[in-house]
Order: structure tokens, then sequence, then C-alpha cells
């Protein structure tokens, strides 16, 4: 959710959350949800009840595999980085990051809940507190809206340090509202009023970043679309 001055998209949102909702934004970082329960509520909307597919379907389209280490970025509460712990296995390793410290917190929560150990911490997209070359794959699924625009490529370059030559990249964004599904769904109504053009910019963006063997196409739920692309051979 981008800084910016108060207008239409500030007004529909506050129509869509509930009064108390806490949300921040720093200069050039972007804005930082606080309310982690409604985060999953809004999920659970937006899929219409099917989060759990939708995240098994993100897990497919970048092909992780049992063995791989994985880092979700704008992780959320959780949910995909948990999905892609039970899908690696013990050979496997899953970091997680957000800068919200409460969504942090659930998902650790989470995490202790059901066994499943996966590190979270608090950070930025911009700033991410990993070595070069760390992960096979880096994902950051409907987390690249939250940052302004000149704060994109900032990020999609420090997903790019971390990830290991031929690592692949996943970037999953709302596509432009369309059709009767569209009308019914105040989430994907609210998020591409906000941020009409973020999908369409988004192989650009990657490209621009340094990554290879760019492909693009729809992730089959919710009206998504992902970016998936590769590092290259460098080191």
């Amino acid at each position: 959710m981008n800084s910016r001055r108060a207008t239409g998209g500030h007004r529909a949102e506050r129509l869509l959350l509930p009064q108390g909702t806490e949300r921040s934004a720093e200069p050039g970082r972007g804005a930082t949800l606080h309310s982690a329960r409604l985060y999953d509520w809004l999920a659970q909307i937006y899929s219409l009840g099917r989060e759990g597919r939708l995240r098994a379907r993100t897990l497919d389209v970048a092909g992780l595999a049992p063995g791989e280490s994985m880092l979700d970025v704008g992780c959320g509460t959780g949910t995909l980085a948990l999905a892609a712990r039970r899908r690696l296995g013990a050979a496997g390793a899953v970091h997680g990051v957000d800068a919200s410290p409460e969504m942090v917190a659930r998902a650790q929560s989470k995490s202790t809940r059901l066994g499943l150990p996966v590190v979270f911490q608090v950070a930025a997209a911009q700033s991410l507190p990993f070595a070069d070359a760390t992960f096979d794959a880096v994902f950051c699924t409907l987390a690249m809206h939250h940052l302004p625009e000149d704060a994109r490529a900032r990020a999609l370059a420090e997903m790019r340090r971390v990830l290991k030559p031929q690592g692949r990249v996943l970037v999953v964004e709302f596509r432009r509202a369309q059709g009767m599904r569209a009308l019914f769904n105040p989430v994907t109504l609210l998020h591409t009023f906000r941020s009409p053009r973020i999908f369409d910019d988004l192989e650009a963006l990657v490209k621009r970043a340094g990554f290879e063997r760019v492909e693009t196409g729809d992730l089959g739920v919710g009206g998504l679309g992902y970016v998936l692309s590769r590092r290259g051979g460098d080191a």
C-alpha cells in the first residue's frame, strides 16, 4: 500500500477495513499493516476460502522441490512459508521476512503451533538480512504493491542478490479487476483501484533488475498473475 495523499484510494480503504485498523507508512519504505488477524481474514475473503489452493499453486509455479532453501519476502502471517516448509521436507530451509512486527509474531506463533520450523524476522524488502547467494527460490506474493514505485527496483535487486546462481524469483500480484468476479471481490477492486498498473509493470521491472528467462502467466486462482524469472549463472 503506497504512501500517497488522501485520495479516493484512502476513502475506499476506509470503507473496507474495520475502524481502528492500524497501518503506517515510512517515506521510501512503503506501508506496513499491523492487524495480523485482519490480514488472515482478508486473505480468506480474497481467495473465497481457497487459500490453501492458492498457496499450493504458487509453490507449483516456482517448482519448489524437497531439500531447497526458500525465502518469502513480505511473508505476512506466514501461510505461504509454512506451506513451503511442508513441501521442502527436513533437508529444506525456509525463511520469511516482513516489515510488520505484528505479522512476524503471528507467523512465528503459527510455526510453533504447527511444529513447522520456519525462521521469521522483521526486515524490509529493500534491505534483506542475508548473505549473497543464499536461497534457491525467493517469493514475493501480494507484497510488491505495498512498496512505493521507487522502492520496487531496490527490492528486486535485493532478491536477486540473495539468490543462488540459477535461483528463481516468483512475484505474484493483482491483475486488473475484470468481469463479474472482480465486482464481487472488494479486495481485488481495492488493490487494482490503488495500483492499477502494478502487474503490467512487473515484467519490465524484473528484466531491469537483471533477471533472465522471464515468463508471465495467470496463477489460476483469484485473478492473480505471476512473473517467474531466474538470476542467471553469475556468482
